[in-house]
């Protein structure tokens, strides 16, 4: 039974895919994991070494050294010892095969893609060779985890980088201060109807006037001749 479903080897400053294997299960939750592993990709420099993501069906695992790093979906059946022995391995022969220049100088994704037949052997040795004939490995594997445990990583954690990444920062909400008007003061109120009465009485003054005007015309007239002498 398949226990290792897929493999990738990442470049850890910025995620850059490199290799990957070729088979791809098309159920709902697996194309979901391989977005959460994508997204996890590009962060891998904040979790140096080795680290575990848990979803509802399967479990992202990924080892990091150096400037390369592997990452797994496995099924949740699938021991840590056995996943990160398997993330070892793959470490170790794609390391092997080429140096810091070639995987530094990469410029496009999956530039070693002709490392997939090598994924596929190994994937192929650790879900169906029996574990008994690689105890040694996985005892030591054990004893690293059991000395330095991998990071946890949650389903959340990656979905709360992707929308940082993507531009979408978690908004925090504060309610509004709440302003109070104070009471209005007895001066206040007297202010506000000596203003009142003003405003009144220059009103009436300025409708007298017009009124007087319009009934002595003699007047106007009059104001006229004075001023133009």
């Amino acid at each position: 039974m398949s226990m290792i479903f897929f493999a990738c080897v990442v470049r850890v400053r910025d995620g850059l895919p490199l290799s990957a294997s070729t088979d791809f299960y098309h159920t709902q939750d697996f194309l979901e994991c391989r977005r959460q592993l994508k997204t996890l990709g590009l962060r891998l420099a904040q979790y140096p070494g080795r680290g575990s993501a848990e979803g509802r069906d399967f479990s992202i695992h990924f080892s990091s050294s150096g400037d390369v790093a592997c990452m797994a979906i496995c099924s949740h059946q699938c021991p840590a010892a056995m996943a990160f022995c398997f993330l070892e391995t793959l470490w170790w022969e794609f390391t092997a095969s080429y140096d810091t220049t070639c995987i530094g100088l990469a410029s496009r994704p999956y530039a070693f893609l002709e490392f997939d037949s090598i994924i596929q052997k190994i994937k192929w040795h650790f879900n169906y060779v029996s574990s008994s004939q690689m105890k040694s490995s996985l005892e030591k594997i054990q004893e690293e985890l059991e000395f330095q445990p991998p990071v946890v990583l949650t389903v959340e954690d990656t979905d709360v980088a992707n929308g940082m990444m993507n531009g979408h920062l978690p908004m925090h909400l504060e309610r509004a201060p709440n302003f109070r008007m104070e009471p209005v003061t007895a001066l206040g109120i007297l202010s506000l109807i000596l203003n009142i009465m003003c405003a009144a009485l220059n009103l009436i003054r300025g409708v007298h006037l017009a009124e007087h005007s319009l009934q002595d015309p003699r007047s106007r007239f009059l104001w006229l001749d004075q001023t133009s002498r």
